[in-house]
């Protein structure tokens, strides 16, 4: 995965995907590139419209929590307090960061 990630990540600054620059890349990160899997993600990388290729693909659903009702009950209602709705941009920032460690 880090050899796709990196691939992004060169195509997101503007780069072009060659074997040097995955290298670099892979390499500040802290990733000892292997040259046939370098080649080879090049070579896969090299007629595919990425731009294209991202907008295309669908996110995948969010995992169901354990405590959640089956799919064949319909879920109980919950009222909402005031409070809930006056939730932050940084509160909300700061709960996603605890995702990411």
């Amino acid at each position: 995965m880090e050899y796709l990630y990196a691939a992004l990540l060169l195509h997101k600054a503007g780069q072009k995907i060659t074997e040097e620059n995955l290298k670099k890349t892979l390499t500040a990160a802290g990733v000892k590139a292997d040259d046939a899997r370098v080649k080879a993600t090049t070579t896969a990388l090299n007629d595919v419209d990425i731009d294209k290729t991202i907008a295309e693909t669908t996110v995948a659903a969010a995992p169901v929590a354990s405590g959640a009702a089956p799919a064949n009950e319909a879920p109980k209602k919950e009222e909402k307090k005031e409070e809930d709705k006056g939730a932050s941009v940084e509160e909300a920032a700061a709960g996603l960061g605890a995702l990411f460690g």
